[in-house]
């Protein structure tokens, strides 16, 4: 199985869902890349993914147009901005799915208050990849 999830920045919400399909399924080949891509993965998401057991601490962001030409079993995109402006796939794409997810980076408060959004998120993320996978 081959996926690509997409967001725009490429720092939150895709990286967690590439850590979480990796961490399930590490056979597969799963990549990330934003429309917009950010400097490096959201410290806070990195933490949010570390509570329960999972390491992207390595992960980078990556620009989507560098996986333009290659074939995927499934694209998926994260947020409706970067649904909005996904550029067309040359190589083909098998499946296409989108939700759009809160953007965990626009949260406000202290450290816990912005770190409880981002739990919240990467928990809807989990629960809708767990419903699409659920077969495999």
């Amino acid at each position: 199985m081959k996926i690509l999830i997409i967001c725009t920045g490429n720092t939150c919400r895709s990286q967690m869902a590439e850590g979480y399909l990796k961490y399930r399924f590490p056979n597969w080949q799963i990549y990330s890349a934003g429309t917009e891509p950010g400097i490096e993965v959201n410290p806070l998401a990195v933490k949010a993914m570390r509570e329960i057991g999972i390491d992207i601490s390595n992960q980078y962001p990556k620009h989507v147009d560098q996986f333009i030409d290659m074939e995927f079993d499934f694209v998926l995109t994260v947020c409706d901005h970067a649904r909005e402006v996904c550029p067309t796939f040359t190589g083909p794409v098998k499946h296409r799915l989108h939700r759009g997810f809160e953007d965990p980076a626009l949260s406000t408060g202290t450290e816990q208050e912005k770190l409880k959004t981002y739990r919240k998120v990467r928990d809807q993320i989990i629960a809708w990849l767990d419903e699409i996978f659920k077969n495999e």
